[in-house]
């Protein structure tokens, strides 16, 4: 799909990403934990994703036809050559609880790239977006990654394991290294939000595992077009359907990087 026509369908994928949030906060205002639905172990669901990922389905579907789609609460799907990625409310567990931070996520997908991809932070109203080879951006005002090139000057975001516990130890690991290496760590609590966070500067470098392509999808493009670099835990490029990702700016990418390879993939 060409430059001109991406840029001609972001402004209707915005405002789709819009409208959903603007359901989800009203929902908020009225949510109740007796309406949570647990899909697996620590995995929650409720009608506000439900609904939300319905909106989103419906017009999206207008806005482009001829896409199929990967959507994480089951509404539709069904894969073509054009894929829209959806996560309708990321960091549900953060909604539930009523703790600030969740994101509708939306990317289009094309022989396995992201060329397309918007994060709305819903509880701040901050709308990131990016279109391939366009340039990252929030809120219309174009953003960058950290220059920082020294982990020491660098504050990590990543998110904690809630199931599948099974690369605990060197995960742990590597939070004890980076607790003691860099300005500290955050859990924010959304995949799409962290990588947004990374893209704009407020972090340098983002880790986790257990990770489905709706988490990333949207947000690794816009980290990418904010001039940072996204890998799998092999630095290899299997990040989209791997379940894993490594992301950081440039200047310490490598470092960052080769740090979580080593703990991870031993033998």
């Amino acid at each position: 799909m060409e430059f001109e026509k991406l840029n001609s369908v972001l402004p209707s994928v915005i405002a789709t990403a819009k409208k959903a949030g603007a359901f989800i906060q009203k929902e908020r205002e009225s949510f109740s934990l007796d309406k949570v639905e647990v899909k697996g172990l620590n995995d929650l669901v409720s009608y506000v994703d439900k609904t939300a990922e319905a909106i989103i389905v419906k017009e999206l579907q207008t806005i482009l036809p001829q896409a199929g789609f990967i959507v994480e609460e089951n509404t539709l799907s069904e894969k073509k050559e054009y894929n829209w990625i959806v996560d309708p409310l990321d960091g549900t567990t953060n909604f539930v609880h009523g703790i600030l931070c969740y994101a509708v996520s939306i990317a289009l997908e094309h022989k396995g790239e992201i060329i397309l991809g918007v994060v709305l932070e819903v509880s701040r109203n901050e709308c990131f977006y990016a279109v391939k080879n366009g340039g990252a951006f929030l809120n219309e005002k174009p953003i960058k990654v950290s220059t920082n090139k020294e982990l020491k000057d660098c504050l990590i975001a990543t998110g904690f394991p809630i199931y599948n516990f099974q690369r605990i130890d060197p995960y742990l690991k590597t939070l004890e290294q980076l607790m003691r290496s860099t300005h500290g760590i955050r859990r924010i609590g959304a995949a799409a939000a962290d990588l947004c966070y990374l893209a704009c500067g407020r972090v340098d470098a983002f880790f986790e595992y257990n990770l489905n392509s709706w988490d990333v999808a949207a947000g690794a493009l816009i980290v990418t077009e904010a001039g940072g670099k996204v890998s799998d835990f092999k630095l290899g490029k299997n990040w989209l359907f791997g379940k894993e990702l490594i992301a950081a700016n440039f200047g310490v990418f490598d470092s960052f990087s080769g740090l979580i390879a080593e703990n991870f993939n031993k033998k």
